[in-house]
């Protein structure tokens, strides 16, 4: 498969990653009547790796998170030589798709942008969470997701089933780490809404992508070391995916 194709799928997919589980957040969420709420949103985020991972994975590999593209690098699974092309194509997904999600947002009399399903710390986090529980959070989320990722996507794995499992597992890592940080594990989706929160967000970017990228590594060489088969990069596994 050319870059060009796996580049494409890797926008597209961080795109409905991005609107979908911040559109959640942003339009449903903010409506309580609508009963999606809190469990709501995680599934939100849940469902958008599941459905894109298998619409085009098979492509790129499905990883819509720059912290996945680094960990599975570090577990074997992509050359170093996808890493600049696949996080580009990531970052610009999630970009677009929250300037998407502002003009439709925008359209309500009376919208604010407020913290846009920004990701924070200490008073940006929803649970006024301190910057070191922020990090730690970040951090672990990140590698179990790498660990499931990878060891979902291992050659002896049922066939078929690892959108499920990985979309599950980013469900479940958003039920534990919105009252933190509003749940980050993925540089890609924080970047989009943080510049159009714009001011303190942005101040706080840089946790959010040093913190998941450092799990993605940790958690791509463990599930390596544990035994989770290397796969050739020119023809990527339905791999991964994506993140708050």
């Amino acid at each position: 498969m050319s870059m060009q194709k796996r580049m494409a799928a890797e926008f597209l997919g961080t795109f409905w990653l991005t609107f979908g589980g911040c559109g959640a957040a942003v339009l449903a969420a903010a409506f309580p009547s609508l009963g999606i709420g809190f469990t709501g949103v995680s599934l939100a985020f849940g469902l958008t790796v599941l459905t894109m991972a298998y619409a085009v994975g098979p492509i790129s590999g499905g990883h819509f998170n720059p912290a996945v593209t680094l960990g599975l690098w570090a577990g074997g699974r992509i050359t170093s030589g996808a890493i600049l092309p696949y996080v580009v194509s990531q970052v610009a997904g999630a970009i677009v798709a929250a300037l998407v999600l502002y003009m439709i947002a925008s359209g309500k009399p009376g919208f604010e942008v407020g913290g846009f399903a920004s990701n924070g710390y200490g008073p940006l986090s929803p649970g006024q969470y301190s910057m070191a529980s922020a990090f730690t959070i970040e951090v672990v989320a990140t590698c179990f997701f790498l660990i499931i990722i990878m060891g979902a996507t291992a050659p002896g794995a049922p066939g078929g089933f690892a959108p499920i499992a990985i979309g599950l597992a980013l469900t479940l890592i958003h039920l534990i780490a919105i009252p933190v940080t509003n749940t980050s594990v993925n540089p890609a989706r924080s970047t989009g809404p943080a510049l159009v929160a714009g001011g303190a967000y942005l101040g706080q970017l840089w946790l959010f992508w040093l913190a998941p990228i450092i799990g993605g590594l940790v958690g791509g060489a463990l599930a390596r070391a544990l035994g989770a088969e290397p796969s050739s990069a020119d023809k990527p596994r339905v791999a991964a995916a994506g993140a708050d």
